[in-house]
């Protein structure tokens, strides 16, 4: 008997759709061919080959070969007799494959042991086969290979295996292509095993654990685990490496001990557990399964009673657990009612939590814990009182400083809307309500009545200051007798407050240059009056029916407005925002071809405030406001080049949360009223009504008009039916008659262009010694009119990219003028793996906001470690 074993010794290598197993196949079929057709000697009659494949490694494939020149029957447990009786009365002289599935048996048990003396036999080592097909030079790895034949069984397993194109094979490496196939994983990578693993671990059975346990070995994922994480823990489970990675990270970021019971999870590879912690919290793609894990770990290891023992300080930099944020949110507001007053420390706080995992979760409950401390640190600066000795001075403070808590009530307001559980956030609302409404409006409004009753009452004009009915004369005709185009939109409503933040972000955000003032508006401040002074005017009159004329034309209604505009330029036009906001530029260029002089009216901010139904959205409208305009200025850029656009308003209002006492509601008495609302009447009568100021329309409407405004002194409102007093204009309040000016003028230069502040790195070495390493960044200019904020991601990759540290997130929003305010000092931590010191490894800094050029530097170091392991293991 002849035998012979297939040796696959060629070096060519495959990698279409059919590598491995094709090629493998292919080379057994050549084989069997040449040994049923080889010439016949020794009198035989034909060439009969058995092929004992006692392992089964062929029995999907054998149908699959096919014979030149001969036939094939299969041998099982049963059929011996039928085979040898085949071979020796039918069929006597064809070539035949005797293929068997089962072990060869022993000669006395061999039926068929006479027919294979005087035949060849055929085998062949699958794993050598296999190897040689992969290119594995090293065949002490055989027995790896082996362990892992009934996962070589399967042709898609085989396939997924040889795309890794692995060149210099080791157990590890094999190990971990395996488990990275199982896993369904396009690279090996020993991270995105152990990720994909613990994510899996959410659903109700995991698969992939399942596919290894039946066509891998789960062993080798503990091993793995072991050698690269430190996991040494004798119980082996998935939820128990989470919860050393996560131990393991707090214990790096807290400043005091962690509970003895928890040392025992700390990982004997702290470098690499911190390093895969933070690339699986900081992971875009995996936030929905690290939230759902952090979470289930959190409630099982009892984090919050550990919290409650410890200071804010301590635990500043953990961010493992949603539990911090909640519980620096909760202390934070804690202090705030008792009054503690370190609103320099809760701003520090709330900054360095912006660069934390959990922050953007958590962003609008600190955006309301901000604004309620700055509302609260002017109160106490401001040493709960309002200065000014006149009209004007206490209109030059409002605009310098105390319309701020005007707007960071607005912005308080925004913020908390959007906080879904209010539970923790009612109290401190509470307090914002007080000192904003019961102190700020209050005492503002008061002694800003008295200074119109000294100076005002008679001449409705604060010396100084332009008049909104001058708004035309003193800021557009000068554009229209240069012949220059001006575009002016007038916002209902669009306090000053709004104005100035939004003066700021155009600024930001345009190319161009920004400006902002004020008027003084008219009274009563409400929209027929307020829209009718802004537009050019010889003369204003009203009627008995409320009417508003300007030059004997009716101000009511887009077209009319119009009118009066092309009777001052003759290239004038007059358009509702509604009616543009969706337009192309081809509309806009037909619309507006030739004009000179544009008026778009805007209204969200009174739309909404009007209505006791929508009143309570009268913050939100104004952030959309800013969204709009910033939309039409962009259009009008754009498409029609636009250079000079203003942006100002009809009149303010006064906004508060908190429904008023009947103290604050004054009732009306029965006059004849030429028009009324909650917080005025016009009207011709002499009659005087308590508490109340009567100022003579005649600064407006001429001498000896007649006509006179009545309006509540303070914040308070006329008794009226029906729904609605927070919301309301009308008055004489500052928030209703300073009226903003924003000035925009489009500049194409680049200099013109807002830039981000720039970043430094500070330290002068670029050698590391250490695995952990602390260095120091530097803003180098703080955020202001053209000048950005600038997020970046620091992290270092070696010479193929590949990352080797945790990352850092630096916000660098700084607008103090302080230095050590604009110092960032930052912990790497680096892989525990070799390092060679002649490489070059980077520091790369990336801009999380770039969306082409996201890397804004990149920092040669060389590593050189004096101390391979800094955590004391």
């Amino acid at each position: 008997m002849e035998r012979f074993i297939l040796m696959i010794m060629g070096t060519e290598k495959f990698y279409s759709n059919e590598a491995g197993e094709v090629m493998e196949l292919n080379e057994i079929q050549k084989v069997l061919n040449e040994n049923l057709n080889k010439e016949l000697s020794d009198g035989k009659k034909r060439n009969i080959v058995f092929w004992y494949d006692e392992d089964g490694e062929f029995i999907e494939e054998i149908d699959e070969i096919n014979l030149d020149n001969a036939k094939m029957l299969k041998l099982n447990d049963n059929n011996s007799f039928f085979i040898k009786y085949q071979l020796e009365k039918v069929d006597t002289t064809s070539n035949y494959l005797i293929y068997s599935s089962i072990p060869k048996p022993s000669p006395r048990e061999n039926f068929l042991l006479d027919i294979l003396k005087y035949s060849s036999e055929f085998s062949t080592d699958k794993t050598t086969v296999i190897m040689r097909n992969l290119g594995v030079k090293d065949f002490s790895l055989k027995d790896v290979f082996k362990k892992y034949m009934k996962f070589f069984n399967n042709k898609e397993r085989y396939k997924k295996f040889a795309s890794y194109n692995i060149e210099d094979y080791t157990e590890e490496k094999i190990d971990m292509a395996i488990l990275c196939a199982l896993c369904k994983l396009p690279i090996i990578d020993f991270e995105l095993i152990v990720k994909t693993l613990i994510k899996e671990e959410l659903n109700e059975e995991n698969r992939y654990l399942k596919n290894i346990e039946k066509h891998g070995d789960l062993n080798s994922v503990w091993k793995l685990a072991e050698n690269k994480y430190g996991y040494t823990l004798e119980e082996k489970t998935l939820e128990n490496l989470i919860i050393m990675f996560m131990i393991t990270n707090l214990n790096y970021n807290l400043e005091v001990k962690i509970p003895s019971t928890w040392e025992k999870y700390i990982s004997k590879n702290e470098a690499n557990s911190i390093v895969f912690m933070s690339h699986f919290m900081n992971n875009a793609t995996d936030k929905e399964y690290f939230d759902k894990i952090s979470y289930d770990i959190q409630s099982k290891l009892n984090i919050k009673e550990y919290l409650n023992k410890l200071d804010i300080e301590s635990y500043i930099d953990c961010d493992t657990f949603k539990i911090f944020d909640e519980e620096i949110i909760s202390k934070l507001i804690e202090n705030l009612l008792e009054n503690v007053g370190e609103f320099e420390k809760y701003r520090k706080i709330i900054n360095h939590r912006k660069a934390t995992r959990w922050f953007k979760d958590f962003e609008e409950e600190y955006e309301a814990i901000y604004y309620a401390m700055e509302i609260l640190r002017m109160e106490k600066e401001l040493e709960k009182t309002i200065k000014g000795s006149n009209a004007y001075e206490m209109i030059e403070n409002y605009t310098t400083n105390y319309y701020l808590l005007d707007m960071f009530y607005r912005k308080f307001y925004t913020a908390y809307n959007q906080i879904d559980n209010k539970d923790n956030f009612i109290s401190l609302s509470e307090k914002v309500e007080h000192t904003y409404a019961h102190w700020y409006l209050d005492e503002l409004s008061i002694k800003w009545s008295r200074m119109i009753e000294d100076e005002l009452i008679n001449d409705w004009n604060v010396r100084g200051l332009i008049s909104q009915r001058d708004f035309y004369n003193r800021f557009i005709s000068k554009h229209i007798n240069k012949d220059e185009r001006v575009f002016v939109i007038i916002s209902d409503a669009f306090r000053y407050e709004a104005a100035k933040e939004f003066s700021d972000i155009l600024s930001t955000q345009r190319r161009g240059t920004t400006e902002i003032s004020f008027m003084q508006g008219v009274i009563p401040s409400y929209t027929k009056l307020g829209m009718a002074s802004l537009l050019p005017n010889k003369e204003i009159e009203i009627n008995d029916k409320g009417d508003i004329y300007v030059d004997k034309i009716n101000t009511q209604g887009t077209e009319n407005r119009q009118k009066i505009l092309l009777s001052y330029c003759k290239e004038s036009i007059a358009v509702q925002y509604d009616d543009i906001k969706d337009m192309k530029r081809d509309g806009y260029k037909e619309l507006f071809e030739g004009k000179k002089l544009v008026y778009i009216y805007h209204n969200k901010i009174d739309a909404r405030g009007d209505h006791g139904s929508t009143e309570d959205e009268v913050f939100d409208a104004a952030q959309k406001t800013f969204e709009d305009l910033n939309n039409i200025i962009k259009n009008l850029v754009n498409n029609v080049s636009a250079t000079n656009i203003y942006i100002t308003a009809d009149h303010g209002f006064i906004y508060r949360k908190s429904e008023l006492n009947e103290s604050d509601k004054i009732p009306k008495e029965k006059i004849n009223s030429i028009h009324e609302n909650k917080r005025f009447i016009l009207t011709k009568d002499s009659e005087n009504i308590y508490g109340t100021l009567s100022i003579s329309m005649d600064y407006i409407l001429g001498e000896n008009s007649g006509v006179k405004a009545i309006v509540p002194r303070g914040e308070n409102r006329f008794k009226v039916q029906g729904t609605g007093a927070n919301y309301v204009h009308g008055g004489t309040s500052l928030q209703e008659i300073i009226i903003p000016v924003v000035k925009f003028k489009n500049m194409r230069d680049d200099k013109f262009k807002a830039k981000k502040v720039e970043v430094k790195l500070t330290n002068i070495s670029r050698k590391i010694t250490n695995r952990i390493t602390r260095l120091e960044f530097f803003q180098t200019e703080k955020v202001e009119d053209k000048k950005l904020s600038l997020n970046l991601k620091a992290y270092f990759v070696d010479e193929e990219g590949n990352r080797i540290s945790n990352e850092n997130i630096i916000i660098a929003d700084s607008r103090s003028s302080d230095p050590n305010e604009r110092t960032f000092k930052e912990k790497f931590t680096l892989k525990d793996i070799p390092y060679n010191k002649t490489k070059k490894y980077y520091l790369i800094l990336e801009d999380e906001n770039e969306t082409v050029e996201k890397i804004y530097e990149k920092i040669p170091f060389i590593i050189d470690l004096i101390i391979t392991n800094d955590f004391g293991f």
